[in-house]
C-alpha cells in the first residue's frame, strides 16, 4: 500500500462508552390503588385534620399519594385563611388576569393548590408555595375557598418552590425567591446552624443568593449580564446561613459598584454613536476575565473579589474607539442577557 493510501485511511475513533440510565421496571414504583387508603393515618395527618378545621375548612379525604406514599390532605379551605408563601416571588397581575378570564369560561376549578400550615400565623391558617396567581384569580371572582393537597411537613414548601410548578420565572423572579428562602432560612430559630449546601436543592444555584440580593436592592438590575461570571465564582457554603448571607450581601455590593462603572462605560459608548439595547452585555463581555479561562471543580473556582476588582479596572479603561458597529449586530442577533443596558 502506498503511503498515500496509507494517509487516507480514516483512523478509528477510541470507542466512547456512555453509561446506560438503568430501566425502571413498569409497575415496580410505589403504591397500587387499593393501597392509599390501606393504613390509619399517622398522629402528624390527625393534628393536620384539627389544623384544617379549625381554619374553617373541610378535609374531604386523607390518603397517601401513589408515589412516594407520603400521607396527604385532600381539602376545601376558605381563601380568607390561605396565602402565597412569604419569600416567593411577586404577583403577575398579567397572569392573574388571565386566569380569571379563563376559569368563568370553563365554569369550574379543577387545580387543586398545594398547602401547608403556616407557621407564622397566630390562628389556624395555610400557606401555598404554587398558588399565589390562582388565588388572586379566585378572589378577584369572589370566590369563597379553594381545593388544596394539603401537606403535613412543612418544609415541603420550599420545595414545590424550588420546582416551579405554577409560572415560569425569569432570571429575576428566580433570584428574588431564592434571596427570600435564603432568608427564611437564616431566621429559622429550630435549624440555626442549616447551611447553604444543606438546602442547595432549595436555592439551586449560590449565583442567585447574591444576584438576589442586588434585585432587592435595585430592581433594575441587569441581572442576565453578570449571571455567567456570578455563578462561575460562586459556590454554597457550608457555615450555617446567618454567617454566609453577609458574605453574599458583601459580594452583592461589590456587584452593584461594578454595575455602575458598567454604566459609565456604555454612556462613554452612547455618547459615541451606539444605540442597541445590547450594550451593556457588551461591556461586560469584554471586561470579564473568565472568557478565556477553562471552567473547573468547585475547588478551582475563580476567587470572587479579584475577579470583580480586574472588572471595575478593566470598566474605567473601557475604550469605546475599539468596539465595532458589527459587535453590537452579533450581539443583538444572539441576545444579550436580561436587562438591557
Amino acid at each position: 500500500m502506498s503511503p498515500r493510501a496509507k494517509s487516507a485511511t480514516p483512523k478509528a475513533k477510541p470507542a466512547t462508552t456512555r453509561k446506560r440510565k438503568k430501566k425502571v421496571e413498569a409497575n415496580s414504583v410505589g403504591l397500587a390503588a387499593h393501597e392509599v387508603m390501606a393504613e390509619t393515618p399517622p398522629a402528624a395527618v390527625t393534628a393536620l385534620r384539627a389544623q384544617i378545621e379549625g381554619a374553617d375548612g373541610t378535609v374531604i379525604a386523607t390518603y397517601r399519594e401513589p408515589f412516594g406514599g407520603f400521607w396527604v390532605a385532600l381539602a376545601a379551605i376558605p381563601l380568607a385563611r390561605i396565602k402565597p408563601t412569604p419569600y416567593q416571588r411577586e404577583l403577575s397581575k398579567a397572569h392573574a388576569e388571565r386566569l380569571a378570564g379563563v376559569i368563568p369560561k370553563v365554569g369550574r376549578f379543577l387545580d387543586p393548590v398545594i398547602a401547608v400550615a403556616d407557621p407564622e400565623s397566630d390562628t389556624p391558617a395555610f400557606i401555598t408555595p404554587n398558588g399565589m396567581h390562582r388565588l388572586s384569580a379566585l378572589a378577584s371572582l369572589g370566590a369563597k375557598a379553594v381545593i388544596a393537597l394539603v401537606m403535613p411537613e412543612p418544609e415541603i414548601a420550599f420545595r414545590i418552590l424550588a420546582l416551579n410548578t405554577e409560572k415560569a420565572h425569569n432570571l429575576k423572579d428566580k433570584a428574588i425567591e431564592v434571596i427570600r428562602m435564603t432568608r427564611a432560612f437564616a431566621a429559622d430559630r429550630k435549624r440555626p446552624d442549616r447551611s447553604e449546601a444543606d438546602v442547595a436543592f432549595e436555592l439551586e444555584s449560590a449565583a442567585l443568593v447574591t444576584l438576589g440580593v442586588c434585585y432587592e436592592r435595585n430592581a433594575r438590575f441587569s441581572g442576565g449580564a453578570y449571571n455567567a461570571i456570578v455563578s462561575r465564582t460562586e459556590a454554597f457554603s457550608s457555615e450555617p446561613i446567618k454567617k454566609s448571607l453577609p458574605l453574599r450581601e458583601a459580594h452583592a455590593e461589590r456587584l452593584l459598584e461594578l454595575d455602575e462603572e458598567v454604566a459609565d462605560a456604555v454612556g462613554r459608548l452612547k455618547a459615541a454613536g451606539f444605540t442597541s439595547g445590547y450594550l451593556k452585555p457588551i461591556v461586560v463581555a469584554r471586561i470579564n476575565p473568565l472568557r478565556f479561562v477553562k471552567a473547573g471543580k468547585d475547588d478551582a473556582r475563580p476567587d470572587f473579589d479579584k475577579t470583580i476588582d480586574r472588572m471595575m479596572e478593566g470598566a474605567k479603561k473601557f475604550d469605546p474607539s475599539k468596539v465595532r458597529a458589527q459587535d453590537v449586530a452579533i450581539a443583538a442577533a444572539v441576545g444579550g442577557g436580561e436587562g438591557g443596558d
